[in-house]
């Protein structure tokens, strides 16, 4: 077995996939596709290393799932290749899409046994139908439809790699330096996931369980005189609002860690810390707008919240009805599915003598079914 680590790309924003979630983050049983591929391959490999490359916000939510060496991508492959490749040790270094999923071991064998033969290893398929090139006939025997993953000497490709000119694979980039390849046998399975519509291609995905995840948020601010106050991202007409770095709005605040809590991604001070300025007096309504879109994006969508505010004042009633339209925006989901409950402390605490607010949220939520998309 050669000296091998595996670089696996998955920064880009899927935008051709047409969904909500991005593709590297569909739940296939209980693991996102970039994991599902990573212990895939990890079983038929031996592995120096596993480089996974991704968009930076997600990271630090990646590393909750496995213990892998995890890159900051760029804004084009090209260079998300070269940082994962300053990170590489080993002799030779398979890259491959996240997309690319199903691989199966005959496939992985041609490849490994071919390592040394030459600079890189190249997976091709034939072309089965005629070829026209700018209106003409070409001889199809002479076309190579090519795949990954790849499979190169590390030091070639970090060399071939340094010049400013776009590549949109690893072979590509070796042939202009001069090196050589070694052609494989590829596969039809060997699809790569491009758009939504693909999934009834990929045989070797199982759809995402039927799991609830719940998370609790509270939050709770004093009042402060002379500022706008905000609930539910609602303005509500009083001379006080809340005292806090952003706008103060503990609803949102409350709810925003009830959605973290509920995906393991740690809780609203972590994401937007309150030393930071660019979140001074920020409408809390951006903020709950970035945890949603991250939600979405990882691939969970969400199933109802029930938000109950704690307040001896304002009165609540009067504004009920557009805090739950306004959430029910900021979720995506019904109004139906948004419940808003309010209570007093009995006048006891300081919640009870008027001089703040407190809020609980719960919510749940559930990952989204791409199997339910997808036409056979």
């Amino acid at each position: 077995m050669p000296d091998l680590s595996l670089i696996l790309l998955g920064a880009g924003d899927s935008t051709r996939f047409k969904a909500s979630v991005k593709k590297q983050w569909l739940r296939v049983g209980d693991e996102p596709l970039w994991l599902f591929l990573a212990k895939r391959l990890q079983k038929k490999l031996n592995l120096n290393d596993i480089i996974i490359v991704a968009n930076k916000n997600e990271i630090p939510y990646m590393k909750n799932f496995a213990k892998f060496t995890y890159i900051e991508g760029g804004s084009k492959r090209q260079l998300s290749l070269k940082n994962a490749l300053e990170k590489v040790k080993s002799e030779y270094v398979i890259v491959s899409d996240i997309a690319r999923v199903c691989l199966e071991d005959d496939f992985i064998k041609r490849l490994l046994n071919s390592v040394g033969l030459a600079d890189v290893v190249v997976p091709y398929l034939k072309a089965n139908d005629t070829v026209h090139y700018k209106n003409r006939p070409i001889d199809r025997d002479e076309i190579k439809l090519i795949q990954t993953p790849q499979i190169s000497r590390t030091q070639i490709l970090k060399k071939a790699l340094k010049s400013d000119k776009i590549f949109t694979d690893d072979s590509s980039a070796i042939l202009e330096i001069g090196g050589s390849i070694k052609y494989v046998e590829g596969s039809s399975n060997a699809t790569k996931l491009t758009y939504l519509e693909d999934l009834h291609l990929m045989k070797c995905l199982k759809p995402p369980l039927n799991t609830t995840f719940c998370g609790l948020g509270y939050d709770v601010h004093q009042f402060e005189k002379d500022k706008k106050m905000f609930l539910g991202g609602v303005k509500i007409d009083l001379p006080y609002g809340f005292k806090a770095h952003s706008d103060g709005d503990v609803l949102l605040h409350a709810l925003c860690d009830a959605l973290l809590g509920a995906i393991g991604h740690g809780d609203i001070g972590e994401l937007f810390p309150d030393d930071d300025m660019r979140y001074k007096d920020v409408d809390s309504k951006i903020l709950l707008k970035e945890v949603v879109k991250f939600l979405y994006s990882v691939g969970y969508k969400i199933d109802n919240t029930d938000i109950t505010i704690v307040a001896q004042k304002p009165k609540i009633t009067p504004y009920k009805e557009m805090i739950r339209e306004s959430i029910s925006k900021i979720l995506k989901i019904p109004n139906n599915k948004v419940n808003i409950k309010a209570t007093t402390t009995e006048k006891l605490g300081f919640i009870g003598r008027g001089e703040g607010v407190g809020v609980h949220a719960i919510v749940s939520l559930s990952y989204f079914d791409w199997s339910k998309e997808i036409v056979s």
